[in-house]
């Protein structure tokens, strides 16, 4: 066994979520920024996370370890505005950069589901409505404020490799993709999760499931919507499929709704900009979206993301105009 791996289980013994037995860390796929385990415990199967140094993508993509603890604590957040909005935390060991969630059954991840033609529009509102809640509950409050200081965090896996990476490779977009970067610490607003993406939603009886906060921060939440709004289009280009834009205008519309410390005209202009950068980046950034292979995707989603940056327009509208094909 690894030393990693040994520190883990007796880290679980400390806390009393296992015995004298040694159990076997089971790998979970999918993510590029963590190690993930399931691990049967005494009391039910729990998973273990522990955020990498250097994320799986093609680009050097380094990122602090640290970030772990924002995800702990966004999700302790989370489940004090509402318990099914995110899973329990039942262990934390900061020096190892590591912790324990409830695993949960039964519990499909969301974009399984759009892959497999399961789109529902009402979900895709449960989605915006309870990340609404978050920064609703979260807006203008000092205390959350300073239980998440990670500004330079947020850049290192956010602003810049989302949108200064690409600024710093075409002067035309450069001035309006540098000024999202400003427009994000300018507008520090709410607790914002960083990484609000289908791969980490889950389906539960209760609604959504949200999961890997560990980018974290004090920030402008427009970035949260736009960043599920952009996925739910570059899905509708990849798969041509009308419904998912469908759904995308209803978790725009039901988190419109839920905006109560701002005119949503404002948070809307700025979320607009906020998806138009995010679309290009997941052609041209690091972490380009690794389903769109075809280049004709990539190009009706890049030149539609060009103009938008150039003439930025409200989210909701952003959304109404959006094309599978050019």
């Amino acid at each position: 066994m690894e030393e990693g791996a040994a520190q883990i289980i007796e880290a679980l013994r400390g806390a009393g979520l296992i015995g004298g037995e040694t159990p076997e860390l089971v790998p979970l796929t999918g993510g590029v920024s963590c190690d993930v385990w399931k691990v049967e415990t005494p009391s039910g199967p729990v998973v273990v996370k522990r955020p990498l140094p250097q994320l799986r993508v093609a680009a050097l993509w380094e990122a602090p370890v640290e970030r772990g603890t924002s995800e702990v604590r966004w999700l302790r957040r989370a489940r004090g505005v509402a318990p099914s909005l995110a899973p329990e935390v039942l262990a934390d060991f900061p020096d190892l950069h590591t912790f324990v969630l409830r695993f949960l059954p039964g519990c499909p991840v969301w974009k399984d589901e759009l892959i497999a033609g399961r789109v529902d529009p009402a979900f895709a509102a449960a989605v915006g409505s309870g990340i609404a809640r978050v920064h609703a509950a979260t807006a203008f409050n000092r205390g959350d404020a300073a239980a998440f200081p990670n500004e330079a965090m947020f850049h290192a896996l956010r602003l810049d490799p989302f949108f200064l990476h690409v600024a710093r490779q075409d002067a035309e977009l450069a001035p309006a993709l540098q000024a999202l970067a400003g427009q994000f610490h300018d507008h520090g607003i709410a607790v914002v999760h960083g990484d609000v993406s289908p791969k980490n939603i889950l389906v539960a009886a209760d609604g959504p499931v949200f999961l890997d906060a560990e980018c974290a921060t004090w920030g402008d939440p427009a970035f949260d919507l736009a960043f599920c709004t952009a996925h739910l289009l570059l899905k509708a280009v990849w798969l041509d499929r009308e419904v998912l834009r469908d759904a995308a205008a209803a978790m725009v519309a039901a988190y419109a709704a839920g905006i109560d410390w701002e005119p949503p005209a404002d948070f809307l202009a700025r979320a607009g900009s906020y998806c138009a950068g995010l679309l290009l980046a997941r052609i041209e950034g690091k972490s380009p979206a690794p389903y769109l292979t075809d280049q004709t995707h990539k190009t009706t989603v890049r030149h539609q993301a060009r103009a938008l940056l150039l003439r930025p327009r409200p989210l909701d509208a952003l959304v109404a105009q959006w094309q599978r094909t050019l």
